[in-house]
Parts: C-alpha cells; structure tokens; sequence
C-alpha cells in the first residue's frame, strides 16, 4: 500500500507561498491564518513529494526555504500552529536546520556529549561520531529531503532521534553541575522530540494535516 493513498492530488502549484500571506497586515483572522498554514504546509510537501524525485533543483529549494524566504518568513507561516500538525512539524524540521545552519560547532559539541549516552537514538539519526560541521548540515538536508523525495515519517524519526541526543548532550551527565536553562532547553528538546516521533505515526496513518 502506498504511503500517499491518503493524500489529495496536487496540481503543478507554483511555489510561492508568501502570497497566501498577503492582505492580513492590520489585523489577522486567526482561522484564516490557521488555514492558511495548512495550505502552504501541503503546498510545500505535496509540490515536493509530486516532483522533487525528478526535479532535484526543486528539492535543493525546498531545503533551502528558510534561506530563500527568511526565518521570520516561514516562521510567520507555520512557527504558530500545533506541534503535531504538518505546519508544526515542517517548522521543527527547517529551524533544526537552520540551528545547524548558523551554530555548527556548538551543536556538534553538544551531540558528541549526548551519543555516549544515546547510543539508540544516535544511531537511528545517522551522524558519525564524531560530528565535523559538514556532517551536522548534511544530516539536517538528508531529513528535509527525506519529507521531499523519501518516506516522510522516517524523516520525522530521524529528526527526533536527533533531538533526544542533543537533549541529553544538553545535561551531559559527566558534568559537574547543569545549570537551570540547560535543564529547560533538554526539556523542550525532548517535547520536540515527542511531537516528530507523534508526527510520524500520524503521517503512516494518514492523519498528519
């Protein structure tokens, strides 16, 4: 059975979803707003999932989004709605990204003090150890790319194995001492983590919108 039996056809949507996004300064209608999340997340994954396999130049584009629009951009599109939607979820994906992106030093720190102690959830991220910068950016492509072009949920899965190692990088129990923003940092990397591994079972089941 096809993991896509679920999902409504997509008809050749040109990729422009800042457009959806017109009108609403002054004062936005959240229903119209929350609807207009959902429509840019399934124009983003289906325009992605219809032809990323034959256009890799749209599938770069599509993992380069944040870089293309801005932060602020996409964030005002999806950064609002649940977790465990398909909005949420892409927006967890791309700033996990873009944390990469813009700290990967710091972010291969804290991985590497979090693989010793996550052996499973390492491994099912799929990071050598230990992280050179490269690879920490790679990884975060091959997740987006897996929405794109490969089974999305085991991308989500990857993502949230990757969250609950740097969770546990995060309050390294070979420390001396964590301090308190630590500690909250790991919990909501842990939430995330949660909602991508939520996400993933929902998408299998034809249930992530």
């Amino acid at each position: 059975m096809s993991e896509d039996r679920h999902r409504r056809p997509f008809h050749r949507p040109t990729l422009r979803p800042t457009e959806l996004l017109e009108g609403f300064a002054g004062g936005i209608d959240p229903l119209e707003a929350a609807e207009t999340a959902h429509r840019t997340a399934e124009l983003v994954v289906g325009r992605g999932r219809e032809e990323g396999r034959a256009d890799p130049e749209l599938t770069r584009r599509l993992i380069r989004l944040v870089e293309e629009l801005g932060l602020s951009t996409v964030a005002e599109m999806w950064a609002d709605r649940p977790a465990r939607t398909l909005p949420g979820a892409l927006w967890r994906l791309y700033l996990l990204h873009e944390w990469v992106r813009r700290q990967p030093v710091d972010v291969g720190r804290q991985f590497s003090a979090g693989a010793a102690h996550a052996e499973v959830y390492r491994a099912i991220a799929g990071l050598v150890e230990p992280p050179q910068p490269e690879d920490l950016r790679r990884l975060t492509e091959e997740i987006l790319s897996g929405v794109f072009t490969g089974d999305l949920a085991i991308a989500l899965e990857r993502a949230s194995a990757f969250c609950q190692v740097m969770a546990v990088g995060l309050v390294d129990p070979a420390a001396p001492e964590v301090a308190h923003r630590q500690v909250r940092r790991a919990a909501r990397l842990r939430d995330t983590a949660d909602d991508l591994t939520a996400c993933a079972r929902l998408w299998r089941l034809g249930e992530l919108h």
